[in-house]
């Protein structure tokens, strides 16, 4: 790209052009003020040339052309370095002035981070930055050490209406006027001067200044004098479309007129005037200039010769000490002759020969130490090479040492290290070295904070614009930016900068920062009395959780106090005092669904719909979806959305946040609703009510209903509450419609201190409307809180009384359920169902006046045998249906009987569902449901646990230990009776009641065992009698405790106790269905305690424990004994003893077993014994057997499965079987059979007569199998010890 099609090139063409000193009467003013202008601004337009076209030769023979050229004029007055007070009150002009045009956009909506990306250097950069800069550089104009802003030439100007104009020529030109660089000697006097006159054509005709032109042109020369008419027009109404002069003219007012005299004529007399200036004097006196410089200097520094000479010269000087300015170069000095060489040739554009003269006069400006003549050489070096395009490493090289050298020179040279600062940035960027410019710019900033706050500004941008841009140095920067903006007090320059950082701090978690721009933007905006606009920015900072509570309470004073200024009531949408956590709303109503407490609505609906799968109305099994089936006994009148009841009221929970460490007291906190009536227009009534808030600003315009809306229709909740420091709270709001229709639920509001009202949009989004006939669309959230409002149906009320929270297990009360119907209308066909039986029973309407416990107490006091019948022990219903004649009136109460039994430790949730039908036959809601939720914690109580085993000694007889252990720690239980229920079994106790157990009373901690009996009951039921093997549960009593309760015992074949028990059989995956070798057991007690732990009830109750499905089966269903005596007198001195015994079989199998009895004799030399051994290893032994006293010491032998015979002193055997060796009988199923058996005893002594095998099998049809049983069908079984000990008689 051509460096002169830069900016840096258009600034160079700009400010580093030749000079022409103006010296004028002041009749030549007065001319030109009629125009409102002077004499400089009137010609300034026309002084740039963008083709003046004309050729230049310089040092070469080679000429060139200038194609731009431009003058500038100056008043000798004004060529003077400029006051550093007085430039600095111009910028701040011109930066006061830039924010006084930005006034209206400060509440402008900023572009974004991402808009700016994609923006031009531009487009994104404030357009009074250029500006600033020119005009910051020509603070710097008219320095001694460099001549690029010395004039050139000097242009006299007298009036015609001067008396003896040429005399006035030579007055202009006095030492008095000329500028103080004429005078001291910096600069050469002898410059070019032209002369010319001008003729105002309001005060007649140019005859006379024509005359006067004459005798200029013989005294001056034709070629140096010159004459201008002015002010042609008549009347001085000429508008100009382009008004030339205004970017020089910047003190006019927007009204002013600008050369209202001066017509097509005059125009055309400047233009004329002007090039003439330049391309017949200026330029040509400057090539005449630098080919005499040239010349000269080419005479006395170049060539080995003079180099040489030039060193020796300044030999030395680098040993002395640095001055403030250095060494005095007057014009006639051969290095101020350099320097005007070299800028003359720069602004002829002949660059190649200024670099040359620049290079040599820079080592001796060095050597000199003249260090501020020399990084005026260096920063000119930079330029040149930038416009040559080459050597970017040189120019910014030079650029960086010029920066460098000024700061050294001290305060001095700190603007002209700024000029050459910008000059660099220019550089830079024209390059795209962003990141290098902005570090440059904030190199200059300097401590001024005016000036550093437009650097800062400017650097912010160049990191906006670097490749990658840096965004958070871009916002840092500007956030710099702004705080120096504060303190020069250009308040809008630092709400300006501070807004634009916003864009950039959104999204990030710096949070302190963000406070600090919104604050203070706030603040600024309340000082210019922009209320509106500081209201909306410190409602940011509000909800600054981070921040000190003292911060804190500032910035919410602040707040207040800015309100209070505005002198209105504040109403903001999304106030962040308090934050709304719109995750936790939750909307409870009551359709056909109704709930009897707040906790019912917390459980997720799909365990409602789980239990009312079997207690609602069941359609056609094609109509399988839930919401199909609600729909036939309700009928919406808008499908899209939810429905409610006139007068039943709309319960929104929504949970309130303060994130603040101080408390915020907040006051008529209320739903925001719309209700339109069903009388309305329909098709008003879908536009309104399903297009939704579209955003922030549209629901604003919106807020005044819901401040002055008309309550008639619906009746709001309104709470007050205080937010503790950092706390939550849950709200509940409702809205209780009173007309029928449609109800929208908007938001909420709330107000917070006395004038700032806050509002919570719930749905932000839009939302789709439903076209009739087309396909269904998903339910919006703004369907949600859509409903539609029908006519009153009554809704029954319902409560447990007095059903505790907390009980400890085993616990079994009565309560009572309570409905209540306030409406006028009759409920009927009403169903409940509990999901867990376990723990509450529906119970009779007979129970409802009993005496409980007195009710489950038995007619008589024995320990008789109860029988219950088949059809009682059924499974208990999952849906209890009331009476049909069962309906609840209008206006009354209803109460049932219910049985609560704390089966089990642990925290149980009871879901209980009501179902009824509205009686009223024009109502289109045909049922409707109750829900109920009581949540119970169950401590433990005792532990009950049974072992059952085998009595050896007796058939069909099982000896029972039961432990229990006192778990609490503060109650005692009395044990009072002990029930067994089972097929044909009772319980016995092993010893009377008063010898043992005179007082089974466990206190908290202890522990109690004792022994019972379980065996076979001889009573047959009435089926039995009759020769019908079905039977029948028999429950069978003991009383453990004679104290309390009068000694009456409770019959636990009654309800609640047996319903309770069939669940828990259920619960243990049983079926009721009878299995003779189970028995259950039913533990009653009660506590002993006349105080009762906090929060567990302390009603009359009694406490009972099942223990369900205890075994008394072995692995081997055929059990046998062998009875006989077991002490015998014997005298052996006459005859051997013979000993009769008798082996007791019992089959308890339902299929009859094939038994076969083997006996063995010890005589065959261990035989027996072997196959005994045998018999264990094949794993096939069953039954009860014993250990005899010899098997119990033994000696194993290394070899695997052979055992050591014990040692007999004599090797005949003591004892033998006689009758038969081996008995097979058939033995019918749950049957006994006694099989004789006899020895010979030959000795005295004791002997154990185990010497036998009992083998089985069951008998089974051929279609019947084990069908999954784990018993085995047969086996072989050895026979247990049965000691018989005989004796010599005397």
């Amino acid at each position: 790209m051509d460096p002169a099609r830069t900016p840096l090139g258009r600034m160079l063409l700009d400010e580093i052009t030749p000079v022409v000193m103006v010296l004028r009467t002041p009749l030549v003013e007065e001319a030109c003020g009629k125009n409102g202008l002077s004499f400089v601004e009137m010609l300034s337009p026309f002084c740039s040339f963008s083709n003046i076209d004309v050729p230049v030769r310089t040092a070469s023979d080679q000429p060139y052309r200038l194609q731009k050229f431009k003058l500038r004029l100056f008043y000798s007055s004004d060529i003077r370095q400029p006051d550093v007070q007085v430039a600095n009150e111009r910028l701040k002009d011109v930066i006061t002035q830039a924010g006084e045009k930005d006034l209206s956009n400060l509440s402008s909506e900023l572009p974004q981070v991402d808009e700016l990306l994609s923006s031009s250097e531009s487009d994104i950069m404030p357009s009074w930055f250029q500006f600033f800069n020119k005009e910051l550089i020509r603070t710097m104009s008219f320095s001694d050490h460099e001549a690029f802003d010395h004039p050139v030439a000097c242009l006299l100007v007298v009036s015609s209406k001067d008396e003896q104009p040429i005399n006035r020529f030579v007055d202009l030109f006095n030492s008095d006027q000329l500028p103080s660089l004429l005078n001291d000697g910096a600069m050469d006097p002898k410059i070019l001067k032209l002369y010319l006159i001008v003729h105002d054509n309001q005060d007649g005709a140019p005859e006379k200044a024509k005359k006067f032109h004459n005798e200029m042109r013989s005294t001056f020369g034709s070629n140096s004098s010159q004459l201008l008419c002015i002010n042609s027009s008549q009347g001085g109404l000429v508008e100009h479309l382009q008004n030339p002069w205004a970017p020089f003219k910047t003190d006019a007012s927007p009204t002013q007129r600008l050369g209202g005299f001066l017509n097509i004529d005059d125009f055309n007399e400047i233009k004329k005037l002007t090039q003439d200036l330049a391309s017949k004097h200026v330029i040509p006196y400057m090539e005449e200039k630098v080919r005499v410089l040239n010349q000269q200097v080419s005479a006395t520094r170049k060539g080995f010769k003079n180099q040489i000479k030039n060193l020796w010269w300044r030999k030395g000087k680098e040993d002395t000490p640095d001055a403030s300015n250095g060494p005095v170069y007057t014009f006639s000095s051969i290095e101020s002759q350099i320097r005007v060489l070299g800028d003359y040739a720069f602004m002829l554009r002949d660059y190649e020969l200024a670099l040359s003269n620049y290079r040599l006069i820079s080592t001796d400006y060095k050597l000199d130490k003249a260090w501020k003549r020399y990084a005026g050489v260096q920063e000119m070096m930079g330029l040149t090479f930038f416009m040559l395009d080459q050597s970017r490493k040189e120019a910014e090289y030079c650029m960086e040492n010029a920066f460098n050298t000024y700061l050294k020179t001290g305060p001095t040279g700190q603007q002209n290290a700024t000029r050459s600062g910008l000059w660099w940035v220019e550089m830079l960027k024209t390059r795209d070295q962003f990141k290098e410019a902005a570090g440059v710019y904030f190199r200059i900033s300097g401590e001024e904070p005016l000036h550093s706050a437009v650097m800062l500004e400017q650097a912010s941008y160049c990191y906006l614009l670097s490749k990658p841009p840096m965004l958070r140095k871009f916002g840092f920067h500007l956030i710099l930016s702004g705080n120096q903006y504060k303190k020069s007090d250009q308040i809008k320059h630092a709400i300006r900068t501070y807004r634009r950082s916003i864009s950039v701090l959104k999204g990030t978690t710096w949070s302190y920062i963000q406070d600090h721009v919104h604050f203070h933007i706030g603040q600024w905006y309340s000082f210019l009395g922009l209320y509106d606009s500081a209201v909306s920015h410190l409602l940011e900072v509000l909800s600054c959780g981070h921040q000190s509570k003292t911060t804190q309470e500032f910035f919410l004073k602040i707040f207040l106090q800015t309100v209070q200024k505005t002198g209105k009531a504040c109403q903001v949408m999304r106030l962040p005092l308090p934050v709304i956590n719109s995750s936790s709303l939750k909307v409870v109503f009551e359709d056909h669904r109704t709930y009897a407490s707040p906790a019912a609505t917390g459980v997720r609906e799909s365990l409602w719909q789980s239990l009312e799968e079997e207690i609602v109305p069941s359609l056609p099994a094609a109509r399988a979806n839930w919401l199909e089936v609600q729909s036939n006994f309700t009928s919406k009148p808008n499908k899209n959305s939810n429905m409610c009841i006139v007068g039943e009221a709309i319960k929104v929970a929504i949970e309130f946040q303060n994130p603040l460490q101080i408390s915020i007291p907040l006051s008529d906190v209320s739903l925001m609703c719309e209700l339109c009536a069903r009388s309305d227009d329909a098709d008003s009534e879908a536009n309104s009510l399903t297009a939704e808030l579209q955003n922030d600003e549209a629901t604003m315009l919106t807020t005044d209903r819901f401040l002055n809306s008309d309550m008639s229709s619906f009746a709001l909740s309104n709470v007050e509450l205080t937010l503790e420091g950092g706390g939550r709270k849950m709200v509940q709001l409702t809205v209780t419609p009173r007309v029928e229709g449609t109800l929208k639920i908007v938001g909420v509001k709330w107000k917070f201190s006395s004038s700032v009202v806050g509002f919570h949009n719930f749905v932000t989004g839009s939302v789709k409307k439903i076209q009739k006939g087309g396909k269904k669309n998903k339910q919006s959230p703004a369907d949600s809180l859509k409903f539609d409002v029908v006519k009153t149906v009554p809704r029954l009320e319902g409560f447990i009384q007095s059903l505790p929270e907390k009980v400890y297990a085993g616990e079994l009360q009565q309560l009572t359920l309570e409905l209540n119907n306030k409406s006028h209308l009759s409920v009927k066909n009403l169903k409940m169902k509990i999901s867990h039986p376990r723990y509450l029973n529906i119970g009779n309407q007979r129970n409802l006046n009993m005496d409980y416990p007195a009710c489950l107490e038995k007619k008589t006091n024995s320990a008789e045998k109860t029988i219950l019948e088949p059809h009682t022990i059924n499974a208990p219903r999952n849906v209890f249906l009331f009476p049909e004649d069962t309906v609840v009136q209008g206006d009354t109460s209803f109460l049932w009987p219910l049985w609560l039994h704390a089966a089990a430790p642990g925290k149980v949730s009871l879901y209980i569902i009501l179902y009824y039908e509205i009686e009223n036959p024009e109502s289109f809601m045909k049922y409707r449901t109750l829900r109920m939720l009581y949540n119970l914690e169950i401590f433990p109580s005792l532990d009950v646990s049974f072992q059952i085993s085998a009595c050896p000694s007796t058939l069909e007889e099982f000896l029972v230990r039961m432990d229990i252990a006192n778990k609490t720690s503060t109650r005692n239980f009395q044990i009072h009776q002990l029930s067994s229920i089972g097929y044909q079994w009772e319980i016995s106790l092993l010893q009377p009641t008063d010898s043992i157990y005179a007082s089974p009373t466990l206190m908290s901690g202890q522990a109690f065992s004792c022994y019972l009996i379980l065996k076979k009951s001889k009573r047959l039921d009435r089926a039995e009698a009759n020769g019908s093997p079905v039977c029948s549960l028999t429950v069978s009593d003991i009383q453990l405790s004679t104290e309390g309760a009068g000694g009456k015992m409770y019959d636990s074949s009654l309800s609640p106790v047996k319903d309770f028990h069939n669940v828990e059989r259920l619960q243990h995956g049983k079926s009721l269905e009878g299995d003779s070798n189970m028995v259950d057991f039913v533990l009653i007690y009660w506590p002993l305690d006349s105080e009762t732990d906090p929060g567990v009830s302390d009603r009359p109750s009694l406490f009972s424990h099942h223990e369900c499905h205890c075994s008394v089966a072995s692995t081997s269903p055929i059990s046998w004994v062998v009875e006989g005596p077991r002490l015998i007198h014997h005298d052996f001195s006459t005859s051997f003893c013979e000993v009769t015994l008798k082996m007791a079989l019992y089959n308890s199998a339902d299929a009859a077993a094939s038994v076969r009895i083997n006996t063995l004799d010890l005589s065959r030399n261990g035989d027996a014994q072997s196959r005994d051994e045998s018999t264990l290893a094949s794993g096939k032994q069953a039954g009860w057997y014993n250990v005899s006293l010899d098997s119990e010491i033994k000696v194993t032998s290394d070899v695997s499965g052979i055992q050591m015979k014990p040692l007999s002193s004599d090797s005949a055997s003591p004892f033998v079987w006689t009758g038969s060796s081996s008995t097979k009988v058939r033995l019918p199923p749950l049957s006994t059979l006694g099989i004789p058996l006899q020895i010979c005893v030959f000795s005295p002594g004791t002997y154990d007569l185990s010497n036998y095998i009992l083998q089985w099998s069951l008998v089974l049809p051929d279609d019947q199998g084990n069908h999954g049983e784990t018993r085995p069908s047969s086996g072989t079984c050895q026979g247990y010890s049965y000691f018989l000990t005989v004796l010599q008689s005397t």
